[in-house]
């Protein structure tokens, strides 16, 4: 059984990667409203044909958007790998509790990480009948990767669990790597939540040059105030954003300060615990953290020098998920080994 667990869990990581960068995906391609309904798409489970005049007259009399049925399966893709992803997580943790007498079984955080998910499943549903309220879609994003950081955690447990049982293990949890590596994780996290509220507020060419800023080093217009309101009310229809053009370029510029603290400090973190005595594991984790960390800065840089192709802008998203996995992983490797 603990077997099963362990291959749901692999699953379940890996299925939260590719829903993270398919949620991008519909995001950039301005699919978020492909489906009106939720968990449906006008009303079907299938999205409607097109190209047959009388699905399309029902949808559009049924529902105030107009069909359109590619943005449509963007969203319904989207959603169908979501339910397996929790679909496994829901088995995953039903395994943990049949199993929880073993003592290599963890049970609560796969129960904690079922909750999670289920509370994802009811950001998804707000990002439709919300209107893309752009909170909403932050969260459903940080939802995203905390699904994943949580799988990824709960597999390095397995793989690493042998070390988790040594007795030799540091028991009061001060460990050299241990405080770096958490710090750079929170900094990292708030950095991809300025990410979300940048994407979701349209504002990802709000500064279409570099290193300045509508051709400045601080745009004097940038309206920061306006730009960081976090509700708005209801009733208002988000899609293609509701900022004028001093909010966005506030939004735009705060996550380019925030990239460079992120970049500065992730990076002396990492090559700190490389270049230091610790164990070869931790050293390893932060050389992954260093490669991943470049490559996704200079694809931020591509992303705003090339116009946001939808290719480099989807990749963006994607390697952000990557640098948050080797974060928790040099996190997950700080607090397993003793130095």
């Amino acid at each position: 059984m603990y077997q099963w667990y362990v291959r749901l869990i692999g699953l379940a990581a890996c299925l939260a990667l590719v829903v993270v960068v398919l949620g991008a995906w519909v995001r950039l391609t301005d699919a978020g409203l492909g489906c009106p309904d939720w968990p449906g798409c006008y009303g079907d489970l299938i999205v409607p044909d097109d190209d047959n005049p009388e699905e399309v007259a029902r949808a559009n009399a049924e529902f105030e958007r107009p069909l359109d049925s590619q943005k449509g399966w963007h969203e319904m893709i989207h959603r169908y790998a979501a339910t397996t992803l929790g679909l496994a997580i829901l088995i995953a943790a039903a395994l943990a509790w049949a199993n929880r007498s073993d003592p290599n079984q963890p049970v609560a955080l796969p129960i904690f990480l079922l909750g999670v998910v289920i509370f994802q499943g009811l950001l998804g549903m707000w990002t439709v009948t919300l209107l893309l309220k752009p909170v909403i879609v932050m969260g459903h994003l940080l939802g995203g990767l905390t699904t994943l950081g949580l799988a990824t955690w709960l597999l390095l447990d397995h793989l690493r669990r042998d070390h988790l049982r040594r007795e030799d293990r540091p028991r009061d949890g001060r460990r050299g790597a241990y405080v770096p590596a958490l710090i750079a994780l929170v900094v990292l996290v708030g950095q991809i939540a300025l990410g979300g509220w940048t994407s979701s507020n349209y504002a990802a060419l709000a500064c279409p040059d570099l290193p300045t800023c509508q051709g400045e080093w601080w745009p004097p217009e940038a309206n920061f105030a306006e730009g960081f309101v976090m509700w708005r009310g209801l009733g208002i229809d988000y899609e293609f954003g509701v900022l004028d053009a001093p909010s966005r370029v506030a939004i735009h510029f705060t996550h380019r300060l925030g990239a460079i603290v992120t970049f500065l400090l992730l990076g002396f973190v990492a090559l700190r615990i490389v270049r230091s005595a610790f164990n070869r594991a931790t050293r390893t984790a932060g050389t992954l953290v260093l490669v991943t960390l470049i490559g996704q800065v200079s694809i931020g840089i591509g992303v705003v020098w090339f116009g946001l192709p939808l290719w480099l802008a989807t990749a963006h998203n994607g390697v952000a998920a990557l640098l948050l996995l080797t974060t928790i992983n040099l996190n997950h490797a700080a607090a397993t080994y003793p130095e």
